[in-house]
């Protein structure tokens, strides 16, 4: 895995800050550990609900394990908040277990960046609740979530 810069860079304006979310997003959605962990640098720092990792390994033992429980996974991230090299993110997920029950989780990321625009932090913070299948919002085929797909606001979240 390299270090290869992964644009947009610091420091990010509103537009530079949401396309870094998208992209963000459209990463997590593929549910492709190795490649989500590409947009992280080498020694990157995480916390995750109760889990900390360092580095591209344990963020791929981390994913893995994440996307073998929570099946069927689609993400909306939405930007919060951007300055110089940090974002705040908020998002929501839906997703169902090995049982079928699905849950939607919602919360925070705070994101900050080297100067060649990979993640080098991020603290996640996260709230899981069961929905029902008539209660998902997030139904398009696996994959990038649809550029006419509504965001959080739109659905109140």
């Amino acid at each position: 895995m390299t270090d290869t810069a992964r644009p947009p860079v610091p420091p990010f304006t509103r537009e530079s800050a949401t396309e870094k979310v998208r992209l963000a997003e459209d990463a997590w959605n593929t549910r492709d550990p190795r490649r989500v962990s590409l947009g992280y640098t080498a020694d990157s720092r995480w916390r995750n609900r109760t889990e900390f990792a360092t580095g591209r390994d344990e963020i791929v033992a981390l994913l893995t394990r994440k996307w073998a429980a929570e099946l069927d996974y689609r993400l909306v991230k939405e930007l919060w908040a951007w300055d110089g090299n940090r974002i705040a993110v908020r998002f929501a997920y839906e997703h169902r277990d090995g049982t079928g029950a699905w849950h939607r989780s919602y919360g925070n990321e705070n994101w900050e960046f080297d100067e060649h625009g990979l993640m080098r932090t991020r603290h996640a913070s996260i709230n899981t609740r069961p929905i029902t299948a008539s209660e998902r919002r997030f139904r398009w085929p696996l994959g990038r979530r649809p550029d006419d797909h509504p965001g959080l606001g739109d659905l109140g979240f």
